[in-house]
This record gives C-alpha cells, structure tokens and sequence, in this order.
C-alpha cells in the first residue's frame, strides 16, 4: 500500500529565529516536511546554541528546537545580506521571525511588509507582548513572561509561587505560531493569498491561563497554590513509598473512597465512618486524611502501591523524575523513540506527538551546524563562487 506523504512536503519555510518559540514553531513544520531555511547571525548563531553544552556538548535547547532545518548565517545589517533573504522569500511559502520588537520593521521583514511585497506568503510576527501597548517595548523572556501572565502566581506550594521547569510561555506562542500557519495556509488554498500572523507570548499564555482566569473573574477568588495536591478534592496528592519513590493518586468520589479505604489502606471501618465516607469530610480534614494515606502507603513499595491502587479502580500515577521519562514503558512499548544526526553525533529524540497513521513517518532532520548549508543555499540562488567568497571575506556570511 502506498504511503500518504508528509502533508507540508513542497512547502519552503524561512525563519530569522532565535531562542525557543520561534524555533520551536518551525521544527513542527519541518518534523511534517516542509523545507525550514533557519536564517543565523554569522558571529555565532542563534543565542540559544550556547546555552549548555549537555547534548553530547551541544545545547539541548537547541538540539531540541532545531532538528531537521538547513542553516544559512546571513548578517541582515548588510545590505547584500537582506538581498540574498528576498532571493529566498521570492520562492518561499512561509517567513517566521521572533527578532526583539522593532528590529524586524527596521530591517522591512515584518510580516505586513512582506505579505505586501509577497502576496502568496504566510509570514508570522511572535513578539513577547504585541506590536503594540505600554508593554510592547518590555524585554520578554519565558520567566517573565510566566511572571506577568500569572502562572507562576498560581503554581507552587501554599508557602512559595514557583515558575513552571518547562519554558511554557515560549512554548505556547511556539504552538499557536504552528497552527496560525496551517491556518493562513488553509486560506491561502481557497483565496490565493498569504497574509500575516501574530502571536505574542503574553497572549499565548493567558489563553492557556483560563480556568483560573475564570475562576477567579466570575468567582471572585484566585484559586490557591496546593502544590500537588488539589483544592476541593481529598485525597488527591502525591504520597511517599517504602522504597523513597512517591506515588500521586486520585479519589473522584466517595465509591471510590470506600474502594480505597478496603482494598489498599486496609482500613474498611474508614469506608463508613463520617469524618471521612464524604469528599466534603475528607476535605475539612485534608490533614488526617493525607496522614491515613500516607501512614498505608508508606509500607508499600512504590510497584505494590501502584498494583493495589490500580486493583481497586482508583486514578494514580508514579512521580517520575526526567530520567524515569526517558526510561518509560510506554514510551518504549510504543516505539517511539528515534535517533537524530547532529554536529555531535546520534542524538536521541520523541517521536512529534502528531500521528498521521497511514502516512509517512514525521521527518526528524539532523540538528544543522552554524552556516552547514550557506554555500548550497548561495549557489542555488545563482551566485558565484567568488561572490561567495567576497561575502564571507566581509563577514556577510559564514
């Protein structure tokens, strides 16, 4: 049986792109097969290459970020530079640029002047907090960006507000950037036309802040800071094992309880007993409950608790570490780990979580090298090799 191809193959995509969300946006369309230009600074890159050096020494930020582009290190302040960008966008489908606000209007590649001058292109601005507002000029880095939507002010412990281990503001601009482009791509079919994006990283991230947006809107309260545990609902926490594993589970009603109560905690006389048979009297005394819970499974093994739990029908999970992710079952089970070339070597990567079952298997391109594709992509635009050569002379290139 014939396979579907990739459904971006054809497609060329060019990106000024730096850090996480710009690059993050633009791994997803080539992990899908369209062509992604990544457009560097000669003078070392993309800031995001020099972050760490843990990815058998290249940066993981970037390993993760960047898998499957060619890149071109092209200095725009030149105006030889700038002319071979246009040579690229004149055959592009999509532009994708995430430059500090103003630095893409200065140099004419923001998204209105090029959907201008391209009329077929799809060219997507992100900015931290939009192109325009008292906030427009602020400096907007994942932290505080986090800080300013109210995440942080809504994660953590009762004590303490902690900012999310993952960069989750870049990462939704990065996922709202993707799809705001199959989007314009989806017109472009129907009008011919290409036209502008815009994403801001503040706006991504309120989207994603909407419950306790609304909750605290329509309800009049924030919703308090419970760490793992969750506000109206007991037990629902993470509980130590005998073995110095933690395992976090679930009670969703009072059935549930009693399940719990007999099968696992080995205490049916809690089944019944009022000061715990209701979630209403379970939560009022959250404490003496987690301390019951916690006293039943702190005998058990992580592997028995998580056995007795799932015998009895009650939600839990183990709280695993990064290693222990990298390590899973299911992940394993389900085959979805790959190898990726890089600068270093095979390096391991996920599978993108978009399956397209009877269809090719998503590209996971090589991470590129600073300027590995420069001369190809030069002389596929027609230049010479001594023209090559006086650019990269006068750091135009490299």
């Amino acid at each position: 049986m014939a396979t579907e191809p990739l459904p971006l193959a054809g497609l060329t995509v060019v990106a000024v792109e730096q850090a996480v969300s710009a690059p993050f946006a633009t791994r997803q369309l080539a992990d899908l097969g369209a062509r992604v230009i990544k457009v560097e600074r000669p003078d070392g890159g993309d800031f995001a290459r020099a972050y760490d050096t843990s990815a058998q020494g290249l940066a993981s930020h970037f390993v993760w970020a960047n898998r499957g582009k060619e890149s071109l290190a092209l200095g725009l302040k030149d105006p030889r530079g700038l002319e071979v960008l246009h040579g690229l966008l004149e055959g592009a489908d999509v532009f994708v640029q995430n430059l500090a606000h103003g630095a893409a209007a200065r140099l004419g590649i923001d998204a209105a002047a090029l959907c201008a001058r391209y009329p077929r292109l799809v060219a997507v601005d992100i900015s931290g907090y939009g192109p325009e507002g008292p906030y427009a000029h602020k400096r907007a880095y994942d932290m505080l960006v986090q800080c300013e939507a109210g995440l942080v002010s809504v994660t953590g412990t009762p004590e303490r507000p902690v900012k999310a281990g993952i960069p989750a503001a870049d990462i939704a601009a990065a996922m709202y950037a993707f799809s705001g482009v199959l989007a314009a791509l989806l017109r472009r079919g129907t009008t011919g036309r290409g036209g502008p994006v815009e994403v801001s990283m503040l706006d991504a991230l309120g989207e994603w802040m909407g419950h306790p947006l609304h909750h605290t809107m329509h309800g009049g309260e924030q919703p308090v800071r419970t760490g793992l545990a969750h506000a109206v609902i007991a037990p629902y926490d993470a509980y130590a094992t005998a073995d110095g594993d933690r395992v976090l589970l679930s009670v969703q009603n009072d059935r549930e309880w009693r399940r719990l109560a007999t099968g696992v905690l080995d205490r049916p006389d809690l089944a019944e007993d009022p000061a715990y048979a209701t979630n209403a009297a379970r939560t009022r005394g959250r404490e003496k409950t987690d301390a019951v819970v916690a006293e039943a499974l702190g005998r058990l093994g992580a592997d028995e608790a998580v056995a007795r739990l799932e015998a009895a029908g009650i939600a839990c999970a183990r709280l695993n570490s990064v290693a222990q992710l990298a390590g899973h079952p299911q992940l394993a089970a389900r085959d979805r780990w790959r190898e990726v070339d890089s600068p270093a070597g095979p390096l391991r990567a996920l599978l993108p979580p978009i399956g397209l079952p009877g269809g090719a298997e998503p590209r996971m391109g090589a991470v590129p090298a600073l300027g590995e594709h420069t001369d190809a992509l030069l002389r596929a635009l027609g230049m010479t090799g001594a023209r090559i050569t006086a650019l990269r002379r006068d750091g135009v290139v490299a």
